[in-house]
C-alpha cells in the first residue's frame, strides 16, 4: 500500500483558484508544470545523465509522477537564466554543466568502461561521493574544482529544481507564495487553516480528512 507521506490527502494545486494564489503565481506555477520534457539545452547523453545524477541526490517516490528535474535544469539553462554570481574557478552556468557532465562521464568510463547513466546505483554513488569531496581531478575538469562543482552547480541546481515543482510542495506540505491572503501564524507549530495538516501518531485519516478541505 503507497505510503500517504506526511501530508496525505493534500494537493498544493487546489489553491490554483483561492485566495492564496494570484495571477502571477498562477502563471509561474504554469510554466513549471508545462516545462517540455524534451531537451534543449543539453544533449541526449547529458539529459540521461542529469537524470540519473537527480535519482541519486533526490530519489523520489514510485507512487506518484516524478518530479521532472532535468527538464526544469534544462529549462534555466535554456533560457540563460543565471545566479547572478559564481565561485573561485568556476565558468558561468552553461559552461559549468557542460565541463562538469563530460569530465564525470569521462571519470566513470576511465573507472568503469562505461558511461555513468549506464551504470549500477552504487557505482554512480560512489563516483559523486568523490566529487563531492574533491576527489575527481581528470584533464576533462580543465581546472574546474570538482567539489566546487557537486556543492555550488550541480547538486545546488537539481535541490533547487525540485523543491521549486509543485509536486514537491504537496510533498512536504507547503502552499506556494500566498499572495494576496499571506500567512498569520508564523510561530513555531503555528499552522493557518489553510495550511496543510501533518499526520502525527494515528492520525493520518484525520490529516486526510483536513487537507482535502484546504484551499
Amino acid at each position: 500500500m503507497p505510503d500517504p507521506g506526511r501530508y496525505p490527502g493534500y494537493d498544493v494545486l487546489r489553491k490554483r483558484h483561492t485566495p492564496s494564489w494570484n495571477d502571477k503565481t498562477r502563471q509561474v506555477v504554469d510554466a513549471r508544470l508545462a516545462v517540455p520534457r524534451e531537451p534543449r539545452f543539453f544533449t541526449g547523453q547529458e539529459m540521461a545523465m542529469v537524470t540519473a545524477i537527480a535519482d541519486r541526490l533526490v530519489p523520489q517516490p514510485r507512487s506518484r509522477p516524478p518530479v521532472p528535474v532535468a527538464a526544469l535544469i534544462d529549462d534555466k539553462l535554456h533560457k540563460g537564466h543565471e545566479d547572478g554570481f559564481r565561485g573561485d574557478g568556476m565558468p558561468r552556468e552553461r559552461e559549468a554543466w557542460r565541463r562538469g557532465l563530460a569530465a564525470l562521464d569521462a571519470e566513470a568510463r576511465a573507472r568503469h568502461g562505461a558511461g555513468f547513466a549506464g551504470l549500477p546505483g552504487p557505482q554512480q554513488d560512489a563516483l559523486l561521493k568523490r566529487m563531492e569531496q574533491g576527489g575527481l581531478s581528470g584533464p576533462a575538469w580543465g581546472g574546474m574544482p570538482s567539489k566546487t562543482f557537486f556543492k555550488q552547480r550541480m547538486a545546488k541546481d537539481i535541490v533547487f529544481a525540485y523543491y521549486a515543482h509543485p509536486t514537491a510542495w504537496s510533498e512536504i506540505g507547503f502552499g506556494g507564495p500566498a499572495s494576496p491572503r499571506g500567512y498569520v501564524r508564523l510561530g513555531y507549530d503555528e499552522r493557518d487553516p489553510w495550511e496543510a495538516a501533518e499526520a502525527r501518531d494515528g492520525d493520518a485519516g484525520d490529516a486526510q480528512r483536513k487537507n482535502r478541505n484546504v484551499g
